[in-house]
């Protein structure tokens, strides 16, 4: 891979700010535009970018794909976790209600933790399948 100076300078300065903009989206989006899903492709792409400019293997020795399996399990864990919990709560599956004293602390809570759900699952499965894609050529 070749070096290109300004590429990799002008990198470093901008992943972090798409990870900063990745977790505002994701811890606004039960208040504007934003969530998990968008939150979750954000963040994968600043990952993406920092392969593309530094090499896969360099990305893979950042956030490894067992790590990624892993994350993207969870993800799904917490998501079917917070419905299961509405439901031992006494209500129907994901009805946020319960979850606190007020119903809207439990709507903001049940929103917030299924909006974190889907984010670390969309990030995780997207960077799954950007690896095993950009890895193709090694085998």
């Amino acid at each position: 891979m070749t070096h290109n100076h300004i590429l990799r300078i002008s990198s470093k300065f901008l992943i972090p700010l798409i990870i900063v903009f990745a977790f505002y989206v994701q811890f606004h989006g039960d208040f504007g535009p934003g969530g998990g899903f968008q939150a979750g492709v954000i963040l994968s792409a600043a990952i993406i970018l920092y392969a593309m400019v530094f090499g896969l293997e360099a990305a893979e020795r950042a956030i490894s794909p067992t790590l990624l399996r892993i994350l993207a399990s969870l993800g799904v864990v917490i998501y079917a976790g917070v419905g299961i919990a509405t439901i031992i709560f006494g209500g129907n599956y994901l009805e946020y209600t319960v979850l606190a004293d007020s119903q809207i602390a439990g709507q903001h809570l049940g929103v917030l933790l299924v909006e974190l759900g889907v984010g670390i699952t969309v990030f995780s499965v997207m960077l799954i399948i950007y690896f095993t894609f950009a890895g193709r050529a090694r085998t």
